[in-house]
């Protein structure tokens, strides 16, 4: 008996074909949608910003891409995720290039307008969430939706790639190359991608399921922890290069930007690996190592450790790798504790809260910056705090599910030989 919202065991290629292009989408228009963070400092020079106005203008996309999730959240159990994932990619490419154009206009306000419906490329994670548990059984879909949830990738293309691409190829036709890849790849899933045999558009209005999702502890629970786990990959992922600028004097955008590519690219190896560790032990406790281990390695970025030794880089990478974890872990939990005929909307919810987690830090670290010391402290104390809290309600406040309890008592289960 195949269970709900799972695809029956001879679609393993229609289950690996459609993991590879949703994460596929994911990767590029997370790609787009972090376009304005490695080039910062190009956009602080040109237009003459403030860091406060330079931090806006980077987490203005980060927040519509946050609120977002929960409209595509709800439209995707409706629609699918072969309607929406093309949908997504294309009504992203004109805003790639529109956000050049009022770059080249030197209009900061244009900028920050554009910059809002840019935020339209981070809403594809709400879209792929419920699309890949619809194709994997439960057992599978912690590393199902850790492989895909590796998307968020695309902030490492972008913070490697968008830089050179300026070099080699000039500012504004990057954006035009950039948007020509979201129009060829939504082209690519509209031929190839299909939702799972076992979907079934939902006919039930969207807000009344929304409102039903959030009276479920489960949402807010695992809202705050992504807030805390994701949150804070997006917030180091867009600020990143700001922050090697400001505190490491690391000025040149393609070395700031690689930097950023490598922290990127830890927490993408990282969260599938996340995934399959809560499969295998829990998510409860693979979510409290990456949120304690976080908070740690925050204290020690306060203490500003060399890059010359190495010790900034261990740092960081270990960030990533607490970060990765987490968001694998939570969404691991979001898949099997969530009611399925609500996974779309929690998915939405959860994604749109870990996108805020990554708004407002960027903000917070504009205000709170030290000129004179070089020095963002006070913001990565507030990290100290959050990540911390987050630790401490992972282990004591929330309560055991019985499928968590199956997973527990399977890992503790003795082994026994065969004579």
């Amino acid at each position: 008996m195949t269970a709900p919202g799972v695809s029956a065991p001879a679609s393993v290629t229609g289950q690996t074909r459609n993991l590879a292009l949703a994460t596929a989408a994911f990767a590029i228009s997370f790609w787009a949608w972090n376009l304005v963070g490695p080039l910062s400092k190009y956009y602080t020079e040109t237009l003459d910003l403030s860091a406060s106005q330079k931090s806006v203008l980077v987490a203005v996309p980060i927040l519509v891409g946050s609120l977002g999730r929960i409209v595509v959240g709800v439209l995707t159990p409706k629609y699918g995720g072969r309607v929406m994932f093309p949908a997504l990619l294309v009504l992203t490419a004109p805003f790639v290039v529109l956000i050049a154009v009022a770059s080249n206009l030197g209009s900061y306000p244009m900028m920050i307008v554009i910059g809002f419906f840019l935020g339209i490329g981070g809403t594809t994670f709400a879209a792929g969430i419920p699309f890949v548990n619809n194709w994997f059984e439960p057992s599978r879909r912690g590393l199902a939706t850790g492989v895909f949830g590796a998307g968020m990738g695309g902030t490492a293309l972008s913070a490697f790639f968008t830089p050179r691409f300026v070099n080699w190829f000039g500012y504004t036709a990057t954006h035009i190359i950039i948007a020509v890849a979201l129009v060829v790849v939504a082209g690519i899933c509209w031929a190839w991608m299909r939702d799972a045999p076992s979907f079934v558009p939902s006919t039930e209005p969207g807000f009344p399921k929304l409102i039903s999702a959030l009276k479920l502890p489960i949402t807010w629970q695992m809202s705050f922890l992504y807030a805390a786990a994701f949150g804070g990959f997006v917030a180091f992922s867009t600020y990143l290069p700001t922050y090697l600028n400001d505190v490491y004097e690391i000025t040149d955008p393609t070395s700031a930007g690689t930097r950023t590519a490598g922290f990127a690219i830890a927490a993408v190896i990282a969260r599938p690996i996340g995934g399959a560790l809560s499969d295998k032990f829990g998510a409860r406790l693979i979510t409290a190592i990456s949120c304690g281990g976080a908070a740690l390695l925050a204290v020690w970025m306060i203490t500003k450790p060399s890059t010359g030794s190495g010790l900034a880089a261990v740092d960081f990478i270990g960030m990533a790798i607490m970060m990765g974890l987490g968001s694998g872990s939570v969404f691991a939990w979001v898949a099997t504790a969530s009611p399925a005929a609500r996974v779309g909307a929690v998915t939405g919810l959860v994604g749109a809260a870990g996108g805020l987690g990554g708004f407002f830090p960027p903000l917070v670290m504009g205000a709170t910056y030290d000129e004179a010391g070089h020095s963002y402290t006070i913001g990565l104390a507030l990290l100290v705090a959050f990540a911390a809290a987050a630790c401490l309600f992972t282990v004591f406040g929330i309560g055991r599910s019985a499928s968590e309890s199956a997973t527990e008592s399977r890992v503790k289960e003795p082994r026994v030989e065969k004579s």
